[in-house]
């Protein structure tokens, strides 16, 4: 049975939320979170029967702040917030990123300050448990006054407006609850607003790109050292009297993790004084630069999960009498550290681009194009063309979205984040980086079997053998990007990574020993 979750109640971590999401866990809402809801709706509707202006509950929106509504029309007001603010285009999200975004919404207005009803956060919870995902265009937010246009799609259905998914097809919401004998809800007053306010379209890319950096840069060290081996490199660099004297703890745990992977290799010791001073960079300086994105990583990691326990709801409803207007929804905590991670996710990319260029140069011992019959063959140029491609394409999105702002609602919100396509852009960016590492994966998987009879580390040999299950050698040219997206296909959906860690603990080996922050 699945572990339960106190939605407002527990902390919540961004692998919490993905194992809700994937249904290993199970959120509830337990007796003390609804006690703070219901308190929270309680001085809402006081608020409004006392008729005091509280922004958002008997007050326009934005520039219309001090724009009154009158008693009658505040719950039409909450109807109208999500219908007009349902202006995304563009491709909708994943259903996975729609999903989280209804977990992390739920968890922040379970925390009893925003007013809304059980019976509300009680539908989010039916949506997430049903897989009745709405569908959320991808773009049209600014990430600032929350992220309006893409969680004002994620609400409709509970007014019975918008689209769904349900069972795999995407269907009209009303239709949705019809087929399931639901009702639409009658939002209470505020409800509209505290629905969509909030940075839950921010987050819930973070919480998915947090995921998949750490795997994609657990990934490259694995490979790297393949790369390294199949190209006779030292392990020296990787001493841990090196990097004590530059205590970075990125470095030091990638250094760890190289000294672990290539422990007890034959390769290794069959080269031992060859008489090559240094290897190039790309090879012995993997804890520099791998180290260094995954301290940007840890940063990420670190603000999502303040932001995934966070109230970014506005206004704040403390008591009846005690409001506070703010800027929590302000999208700028995830926006910085998500531009400074498609910095470090792209160049994980570019260092793996250059060992994939090193394996074909039919330096030490390689054939060149890591084949023997080339001329007639192309050999493995042309996969190099394709990192070099995507390197190039990661570059070009690195351009930090946060570093500019365009005002809105007539100058009223007049500096917004635009971390919302930080957000997207990461993951774009982690898209090409699992290609990257694929080709250079199935790279130094080729030329590693030059060096045989001579085997690898124990670890490492595992991992050549696990990609041989889905990838033959090739004595000759093929259509390789069968085998480039056979590879991405073990690298995406985590295999690769568990695989290689559970075959290293199995061996009592825990290549990520004494840097439990690094782990999800």
């Amino acid at each position: 049975m699945p572990q339960e979750f106190q939605y407002g109640i527990d902390h919540l971590t961004a692998g919490k939320a993905l194992q809700i999401a994937a249904g290993q866990q199970k959120g509830i809402l337990s007796e003390a979170a609804m006690a703070k809801v219901k308190a929270s709706e309680r001085y809402v509707q006081e608020i409004v029967d006392a008729n005091r202006t509280v922004y958002g509950v008997n007050t326009g929106f934005g520039i219309l702040a001090n724009t009154p509504i009158s008693e009658q029309d505040t719950q039409t007001l909450q109807h109208k917030i999500l219908q007009s603010h349902s202006v995304g285009v563009g491709d909708p999200v994943p259903v996975e990123i729609a999903k989280l975004m209804l977990i992390t919404k739920v968890h922040a207005l379970a925390r009893g300050y925003s007013g809304v009803q059980p019976k509300t956060l009680e539908r989010i919870i039916w949506h997430i448990e049903n897989d009745v995902i709405p569908v959320v265009p991808e773009k049209g937010s600014v990430g600032a006054s929350g992220d309006l246009a893409p969680l004002a799609h994620l609400f409709l259905p509970l007014i019975g407006l918008g689209e769904v998914y349900l069972e795999g097809k995407r269907i009209k919401a009303q239709e949705a609850l019809q087929q399931t004998g639901m009702q639409p809800l009658q939002l209470g007053p505020k409800e509209g607003l505290a629905l969509i306010n909030g940075t839950q379209f921010i987050l819930s890319y973070a919480v998915k790109g947090v995921q998949r950096m750490h795997n994609c840069l657990e990934a490259a060290d694995i490979i790297g050292a393949m790369s390294l081996e199949a190209l006779t490199g030292t392990k020296a660099p990787f001493d841990e009297r090196l990097h004590q004297l530059r205590a970075y703890t990125g470095n030091r745990l990638v250094a760890q993790r190289l000294r672990l992977l290539l422990h007890n290799s034959d390769i290794m010791q069959s080269h031992v004084d060859c008489g090559r001073v240094q290897d190039p960079y790309s090879l012995r300086c993997m804890p520099q630069v791998h180290g260094a994105s995954r301290n940007a990583w840890l940063h990420l990691k670190e603000l999502t999960e303040t932001e995934l326990n966070s109230v970014t709801d506005n206004p704040i409803i403390l008591s009846a009498e005690d409001t506070i207007s703010g800027g929590n929804f302000h999208g700028q905590p995830l926006a910085l550290p998500l531009d400074y991670a498609c910095f470090a996710a792209a160049e994980a990319g570019n260092i793996a681009d250059r060992r994939c260029y090193l394996l074909l140069e039919g330096k030490w011992g390689l054939p060149m194009l890591l084949m023997k019959d080339v001329g007639l063959n192309s050999g493995f140029m042309i996969p190099q063309y394709t990192t070099a491609a995507l390197v190039t394409e990661n570059k070009t999105l690195c351009f930090p979205a946060s570093a500019d702002s365009i005002p809105t609602s007539l100058g009223q919100e007049d500096h917004v984040s635009m971390g919302s396509i930080s957000g997207r852009k990461l993951n774009k960016i982690l898209d090409n980086l699992e290609h990257i590492l694929a080709i250079e994966l199935l790279s130094a998987c080729q030329a590693i079997e030059f060096r045989r009879p001579l085997k690898s580390s124990s670890i490492l040999e595992f991992a050549h053998d696990y990609v041989r299950r889905f990838v033959g050698f090739a004595e000759e040219d093929r259509i390789f990007a069968e085998d480039i997206n056979e590879i991405t296909r073990i690298i995406h959906d985590l295999s690769f990574v568990q695989e290689v860690n559970a075959f290293a603990t199995s061996q009592k080996i825990q290549l990520n020993e004494n840097f439990n922050a690094f782990e999800l």
